[in-house]
């Protein structure tokens, strides 16, 4: 093993030694505003690398949102470790909004506001009543976290968003499922229990899943689609979305 070899690995073992969720960072990234700032309705959804060493493979992602006239955000997520004690893996409840995941200070994929985000709301409660997974979770290939916000999405009009390459179990389809629209509803998808599948729509471009990885080419916003790294190249105009 060569010099650099045993720096990674020292440097890798040594930042995940050295987390700990117990005092990892879990203040407002400050990105959301304030519900005295706005009475308007607002839809977010949200990524977030996770924690410790599963923070260089994937990112856990979330839904929230503020109703009109709400003085708080309600915020929706699947947390494994609640599932694997014996309770719901889905958790709901008002909370801060852009809240860091432990540490990694989250990126804002969609942001709707207005009567579409008004419209968006009963969907996305409808949408989390109809989970099929609600008190089990599977970190690979799914469901997890990324399976429940992409069935979200896949069932709101209003969210026209796609959840990035390195979010692991997006591609989990609901009761095995062979096909289904894609995430934004601008293509298909096939998919064989989250571990191999292929994508091709207008806003996802051409994506490959292998084992569930996610390799991919947005032909329309010029970028590359890696597994662990995410998106390389001109950023996805998801958050065009906004309506004031």
């Amino acid at each position: 093993m060569n010099k650099f070899s045993i720096l990674t690995l020292s440097l890798f073992l040594t930042s995940c030694a050295h987390s700990d969720w117990r005092t990892a960072d879990r203040g407002s990234a400050n990105i959301a505003p304030l519900p005295s700032e706005t009475k308007e309705a607002i839809v977010h959804v949200y990524v977030a690398r996770t924690f410790n060493w599963h923070k260089y493979l994937a990112v856990h992602s979330w839904v929230a949102f503020k109703e009109k006239g709400a003085k708080e955000y309600v915020v929706y997520h699947v947390i494994g470790w609640r599932a694997r004690d014996g309770g719901e893996a889905v958790l709901g409840k008002k909370d801060i909004p852009d809240r860091k995941w432990y540490g990694s200070t989250p990126d804002l994929i969609t942001d709707i506001r207005g009567e579409k985000a008004e419209a968006a709301i009963p969907q996305i409660k409808a949408a989390i009543q109809s989970y099929k997974y609600p008190n089990f979770y599977r970190m690979y290939p799914g469901p997890n976290s990324n399976s429940f916000v992409s069935h979200i999405i896949r069932n709101v009009d209003e969210l026209q968003v796609e959840l990035p390459p390195n979010a692991m179990g997006k591609d989990w389809l609901d009761d095995g499922s062979l096909f289904a629209m894609s995430e934004s509803g601008t293509g298909v998808q096939v998919s064989v229990f989250g571990l191999l599948g292929a994508t091709l729509g207008l806003a996802e471009g051409i994506e490959l899943n292998i084992l569930g990885l996610s390799f991919g080419v947005d032909i329309l916003r010029p970028a590359i689609k890696l597994p662990a790294v995410g998106r390389l190249g001109f950023k996805d105009a998801q958050c065009l979305q906004t309506e004031i």
